[in-house]
């Protein structure tokens, strides 16, 4: 069997808003509830398992997602329309401005809990 990577735990200040918001923007969704995890799982089978903790103890990290043209066209529609503040950059110095690296477009976010959420249409290198 090769190698896949098949869920991880992202750390929410509430596991259910940001599954909800990520649902939401990628068109994907929610799973039930299972212990203490709400579970969004991704076309190619990773599961994202949103967990409530203390909001002292999230260290925040970067998801990024391979989406199409037309879920791109979508989920920045979607970005836009709920007035989140977006950037072509992940250093977030480019506001308001999508990019167009490797030939595709690219665009970062933040979800409800400070994770940087970055939606390409185009691998890196590709």
């Amino acid at each position: 069997m090769a190698v896949q990577l098949n869920h991880t735990i992202v750390h929410s200040r509430d596991n259910r808003e940001s599954a909800e918001f990520l649902a939401h923007i990628l068109g994907l969704e929610v799973g039930p509830e299972w212990g203490p995890f709400i579970p969004v799982s991704t076309d190619n089978g990773v599961t994202l398992d949103f967990a409530t903790i203390p909001a002292e103890s999230i260290a925040v990290q970067h998801y990024a997602f391979l989406i199409s043209e037309e879920e791109f066209d979508s989920a920045f529609q979607k970005i836009r329309s709920a007035g989140v503040e977006y950037f072509a950059d992940p250093h977030r110095k480019q506001p308001g401005e999508i990019n167009h690296n490797d030939g595709g477009r690219g665009v970062y976010f933040l979800d409800p809990t400070g994770h940087a959420m970055e939606i390409i249409t185009r691998p890196y290198g590709g």
